[in-house]
């Protein structure tokens, strides 16, 4: 074996690669998932007394993954996710285990609004309107919907459950209980916004197992969420406003998450610009090749990186389980972060963003008022506008250079919220083949990916593209396999040969 490994630019790595010893896990992959993997690895080996030798092997020449932000000038710019969801507590949970307990901060939900462009026109959407109206009368009075669109809507109440159990589309399933207009007004812009894909292709099970398991009990979705509303209460304290933040960020930026969780890995070996190019089995262990033609032993393995790069390692290992991780699709977003003064901007800007439906025919699918959403990012003379789209939505955007798809969202901007001068800044960032693509089976392929890693304990895979796209997701997908790895090895049942 190599002696060596080309080194991290971080004070932290190892310019000389240690000799392999009994317990040696490789995480591949240095985004939050793997960061994540690290990281609790190096927790449960400190609670335990038991210190594995962690070694951390990224790509790229940075940590972070898709997670990024700038700042300058005042101004805090987010290049990636802006934020996390409060209601999945994994990330949330970690942040205060890396003591970013005071950096934590929530959305601005004094009006916790969101719109859906309509005839080029902003339209708040209903207040209690979860998918389906769980409120009468906004519902009633709001613009969204055309009457035909709401009596459809409130068929569901009548409407028989399904009795199949096979997965279906999301159009399929919102059509067949709310009809045609709220998929295409509503549902559609809402998880091209989240997902950056088509409702006819993601699998209902897959990104809204909620709503299934909702007709399974109460046959009516409408019926059910109001159920729901009234059992978990309005969610308003006695002064009326939200009691918690729906979306969670970081003071000085989501970098802050990684940056932080990469600071605490003291224990861990961590290698920039080393990409692994196959993952082959050795009598109990593994043996990991990188580009730079080393051959790393070790025990136990975490891939952390996409699942069409996992395909790719472990082609020589299991053909099979390599088609089923390549079978994964994924969508290459950009995100535009537009700062434009706000005397320019004739919208009020009184909410966190709206959802464009791909009937109107723009080329944006949404787009966030970054410095509205979250306080602190812009000076109160400044807004950050943050765009968002995908080739996912039959968009060609892969040929199409940055200054074109600026002009293209400032323009959609200006047509929108009435844009009286051009941008003071603008950025382009693109993410080629990072956002899974939940398709229909998706579950289904996932039981395959996990039958064939059974044939091989000591090896785990993590990420988005499994079983969550969100932050906390990958967090809790990450920390998931550390454990399960970390007990494997403890157990004494993969020290190599």
């Amino acid at each position: 074996m190599h002696s060596s490994i080309p080194s991290s630019s971080t004070n932290r790595a190892h310019s000389i690669f240690k000799r392999y010893k009994p317990g040696r896990i490789v995480v591949i992959g240095g985004g939050i998932t793997g960061l994540s993997s690290a990281h609790r690895l190096q927790e449960l080996g400190l609670k335990n007394d038991i210190n594995p030798e962690v070694i951390l092997l990224e790509g790229s020449g940075k940590l972070g993954g898709v997670i990024s932000s700038k700042s300058a000038g005042g101004l805090l710019i987010e290049e990636g996710p802006d934020s996390f969801v409060a209601s999945k507590p994994w990330a949330l949970d970690l942040c205060r285990r890396i003591g970013l307990e005071q950096d934590i901060i929530g959305s601005d939900d004094e009006a916790r609004r969101v719109f859906v462009v309509i005839g080029k026109r902003l339209v708040p959407v209903p207040d209690g309107f979860l998918l389906a109206p769980t409120r009468l009368m906004p519902f009633v009075a709001s613009p969204l919907f055309t009457w035909r669109g709401k009596l459809r809507m409130s068929l569901d109440t009548l409407l028989p459950r399904r009795n199949s159990v096979e997965d279906e589309s999301v159009a399929d399933f919102i059509t067949r209980r709310l009809g045609r207009e709220a998929l295409n007004r509503f549902v559609q812009p809402m998880l091209g916004g989240i997902y950056g894909g088509k409702p006819e292709t993601l699998s209902t099970l897959a990104t809204m197992p909620h709503l299934v398991q909702m007709e399974e009990k109460y046959r009516s979705l409408i019926l059910g969420m109001r159920k729901q509303r009234i059992s978990e209460g309005s969610g308003k304290n006695t002064n009326g406003k939200p009691e918690h933040s729906r979306f969670i960020s970081l003071k000085n930026g989501m970098r802050t998450l990684t940056e932080e969780l990469a600071s605490k890995l003291n224990l861990v070996s961590i290698h920039l610009n080393t990409a692994v190019t196959g993952i082959t089995r050795i009598n109990n262990g593994w043996k990991i090749k990188t580009e730079h033609n080393e051959i790393i032993d070790c025990d136990g393995v975490i891939i952390a990186t996409p699942a069409c790069t996992a395909g790719g390692m472990v082609e020589e290992l299991d053909p099979v389980l390599a088609r089923e991780l390549s079978g994964i699709k994924y969508s290459s977003p950009v995100v535009i972060n537009l700062i434009y003064n706000r005397e320019a901007i004739a919208h009020p800007l009184d909410g966190h963003g709206f959802v464009v439906p791909e009937s109107e025919g723009l080329p944006i699918m949404a787009c966030s008022f970054s410095s509205v959403k979250f306080g602190g990012r812009a000076p109160r003379e400044k807004v950050i506008l943050r765009c968002f789209i995908s080739d996912a939505a039959d968009q060609d955007i892969g040929g199409t250079d940055d200054s074109t798809i600026a002009e293209d969202a400032h323009n959609s901007l200006n047509e929108i919220l009435g844009i009286r001068s051009r941008p003071v800044f603008e950025q382009i960032r693109r993410y080629e083949r990072s956002m899974p693509q939940y398709e229909v089976g998706h579950l289904e392929r996932i039981s395959r990916i996990n039958t064939g890693l059974s044939k091989y304990p000591g090896l785990m895979v993590a990420g988005n593209a499994y079983e969550g796209m969100g932050i906390p997701d990958c967090v809790r997908s990450g920390e998931k396999a550390a454990g399960e790895l970390f007990d494997f090895i403890r157990r004494g049942k993969g020290a190599a040969s």
